[in-house]
C-alpha cells in the first residue's frame, strides 16, 4: 500500500465520491477527491478514498431505468455505511454530483454520526442556442416541441448537442443544485461550497478546504447530530422554497431527518415552504440558471436575506464551528440585478413549493407553485396505469386542454422506485400546454418539471390509496392556494370502489427492485427503507 507507520498511525478518513463516467454531473467528482485527500493530508489525517454508485436522472428519465434512481439514493447510503463500518474509518468527506446521490451521502453521515463534511461536485454551465442560457430541461421540453411541429429536427438537433457543456450538474434550481444550496444552509457543507460551477478551479480549493474541515472535526468531536437538528431542517426546508427549489427536497429531507431520528415530514417540509418567501428566480420556474447566482454572490446572500428576514434560525451550528450567522455575518447583498431579490420585495410571499392535502390526498401531496400564473384547477379525469402510455398519449396530443391526467403505480412501493415523470411533462410544455392541463401521480417530478404537476399523492395506488380508485371521468380539484387535492366522490362511493380494488402487478419480482419494494415506507415519511435512529441502540461512532 506505501504507507508509512506515521499515516497508519493518524485518523484514517473515507473521502468518498460518486464517481462515475455515465454522466458530466459525477464527471470531476474524482479531481475533486484528490484534492479533498490533500486537506485531510495536510491537516494530520490519513485519506482512505471510495466510490460508490450513483445513478444519473437525466439518462434514465423517461424509460424503465428511472425505477433505479430513488433505490440508488439508499443504495449509496447503505453502501457507505458499510464501507465505514467495515474499515473503522475516523471521519468522512463526501464528494455527490447527480440528484439522489447529495442526500444519500448526507444521509450516510447522519446514520453513522462521524466528523463529516459534505461538498457538492458543482453545477454545469449553461449550454447556449440561439442566444440564450439553456439547460437538459430545455431539450425534453423541446421533444414536445418536436412532436407537436413547432421545432423542426433539425434545431432539435442542435439543441441537443448545446445543452451540456463540459462537466457538473443540470444547471437550473433543480434537485441537484437544490440539495447543494440544502448542504450550506443545514450546516454540512463549508460556506460558498455549494455555488462555483464543476470545471471552476476553485472548487478544488473547497476540496481541500473540506478535508482540512474535517480534521478539526475530529478534534473538537463535533459530530453530524451535533449540527443537524430540527432547527437546521426548517433552515434546510426554507432554502428551497426561497430558491424555488425541486419538490424532491419533500421526500429528501424527511429521510435525512430519519436519519438523525427526528420528525420532520411532507408536512413538516410544506409548512415551512408556505410561510418563506421566494425571492431566487431560476430555472425552471424562474429565468436564471445557477451559474447566475454564483456570480452574483452565491446561496450565502440568499441565506443571508432569509437571515436578516427572520425566517431562518441563525443559531445553528455548522462545520466551521460557527453558528449559521456567524457564516453568513459578512455576506452583501449585490445591487443592480435580478438573479436574487431583497427579502423585502420578494416575487412571492410564498415559497416555491407547498403541499396538497385531502381526499384524494390523506397521506399529502406537493407541487411546485414557482412560476405558475394560477393556483387553481378544476377537470376530469384521464387515468393511466404507467408513465410510458401518458406520454405516448401526450407525444400523439390524445387529451385535451382542462383535462387532469393521472398517472398511478408509479410510487415508491408500486413502480417499484417511484419514478420521475419529466418526459411527459417536458413534452407537454414543447406543445404549450404546460399550465392548460394538470398531472398528478403517486411518482414524483424531475426537480425540472414545471407546471401545474402535483406528485407524492400519498397512500400510493400499491397501498390501496385514492388515486388508484379514480376513474377516466371523475372531477378533480387543486387548489394550492388553500392546499387542497380532491376528488368529487363521496366517502362512500370510495369505500364501494376499494371493496373491488385490484393490486396492479409488476414485472419486479426478483432482484433489488423487488427487495427495495418490500421494505420501502411513504412517501410522506421520505420513503425510507429502514427505521432510522429512533430504533437506534447505539450509533456506529459509540463503537
Amino acid at each position: 500500500m506505501g504507507m508509512t507507520e506515521e499515516e497508519i498511525s493518524q485518523p484514517f478518513v473515507g473521502v468518498v465520491t460518486t464517481w462515475n463516467e455515465a454522466a458530466p454531473c459525477n464527471i470531476a467528482l474524482s479531481r475533486q477527491a484528490q484534492s479533498a485527500k490533500k486537506g485531510v493530508q495536510e491537516a494530520g489525517g490519513t485519506p482512505r478514498e471510495f466510490t460508490t454508485i450513483t445513478v444519473t436522472d437525466g439518462i434514465a428519465m423517461g424509460h424503465d431505468g428511472m425505477r433505479s434512481s430513488l433505490v440508488s439514493r439508499e443504495v449509496i447510503a447503505d453502501s457507505t455505511e458499510l464501507t465505514v463500518r467495515g474499515h473503522g474509518y475516523d471521519a468522512l468527506v463526501g464528494l455527490a454530483g447527480c440528484d439522489k446521490s447529495l442526500p444519500g451521502l448526507m444521509m450516510a453521515m447522519l446514520r453513522l454520526n462521524v466528523p463529516s463534511v459534505f461538498m457538492y461536485g458543482g453545477t454545469i454551465l449553461p449550454g447556449k442556442f440561439k442566444g440564450k442560457d439553456i439547460t437538459i430541461i430545455d431539450v425534453f421540453e423541446g421533444v414536445g416541441a418536436n412532436a407537436a411541429g413547432n421545432m423542426s429536427p433539425e434545431d432539435l438537433h442542435e439543441l441537443e448537442c448545446s445543452a451540456c457543456p463540459s462537466a457538473g450538474a443540470c444547471g437550473g434550481q433543480f434537485t441537484a443544485n437544490t440539495m447543494a444550496c440544502v448542504s450550506e444552509a443545514i450546516g454540512l457543507a463549508l460556506p460558498g461550497s455549494a455555488g462555483a460551477p464543476a470545471p471552476y478551479e476553485s472548487r478544488d480549493d473547497y476540496a481541500v478546504a473540506s478535508g482540512k474541515a474535517v480534521m478539526e472535526l475530529i478534534k473538537k468531536q463535533l459530530l453530524p447530530r451535533n449540527i443537524v437538528t430540527r432547527k437546521s431542517f426548517e433552515n434546510a426546508a426554507a432554502i428551497v422554497a426561497a430558491t424555488g427549489g425541486s419538490t424532491n427536497a419533500g421526500l429528501h429531507l424527511p429521510a435525512m431527518a430519519s436519519e438523525a431520528g427526528i420528525e420532520f415530514d411532507l408536512f413538516d417540509v410544506c409548512d415551512v415552504m408556505r410561510r418563506t418567501p421566494l425571492i431566487d428566480d431560476l430555472k425552471p420556474g424562474g429565468r436564471y440558471v445557477a451559474k447566475d447566482l454564483f456570480d452574483v454572490g452565491g446561496v450565502g446572500i440568499v441565506i443571508k436575506q432569509l437571515l436578516d428576514g427572520g425566517f431562518m434560525h441563525g443559531d445553528c451550528m455548522t462545520v466551521t464551528g460557527k453558528t449559521l450567522s456567524e457564516n453568513y455575518e459578512n455576506a452583501i447583498f449585490p445591487e443592480n440585478q435580478d438573479v436574487v431579490r431583497n427579502i423585502k420585495n420578494p416575487i412571492s410571499v410564498t415559497g416555491g413549493v407547498v403541499g396538497l392535502k385531502g381526499n384524494l390526498a390523506p397521506q399529502g401531496a406537493i407541487v411546485k407553485i414557482a412560476g405558475l400564473k394560477s393556483l387553481k384547477f378544476t377537470g376530469p379525469a384521464l387515468v393511466f396505469e404507467r408513465e410510458e402510455d401518458c406520454l405516448q398519449a401526450v407525444l400523439e396530443e390524445n387529451y385535451k386542454e382542462g383535462d387532469v391526467l393521472v398517472i398511478r403505480n408509479e410510487g415508491p412501493k408500486g413502480g417499484p422506485g417511484m419514478r420521475e415523470m419529466l418526459s411527459t411533462t417536458g413534452a407537454l410544455y414543447g406543445q404549450e400546454m404546460g399550465e392548460k392541463v394538470a398531472l398528478i401521480t403517486d411518482g414524483r417530478f424531475s426537480g425540472g418539471t414545471r407546471g401545474f404537476c402535483i406528485g407524492h399523492v400519498g397512500p400510493e395506488s400499491a397501498s390501496g390509496g385514492p388515486i388508484g380508485l379514480i376513474e377516466t371521468g371523475d372531477i378533480i380539484t387543486i387548489d394550492a392556494e388553500a392546499g387542497t387535492l380532491s376528488v368529487d366522490l363521496s366517502d362512500q362511493e370510495l369505500s364501494d370502489r376499494f371493496n373491488t380494488w385490484k393490486l396492479s402487478p409488476n414485472n419486479y419480482q426478483a432482484g433489488t427492485l423487488w427487495k427495495y419494494a418490500q421494505t420501502v415506507g411513504d412517501a410522506r415519511y421520505g420513503a425510507i427503507t429502514h427505521p432510522g435512529a429512533k430504533a437506534e441502540t447505539h450509533t456506529y461512532v459509540d463503537l
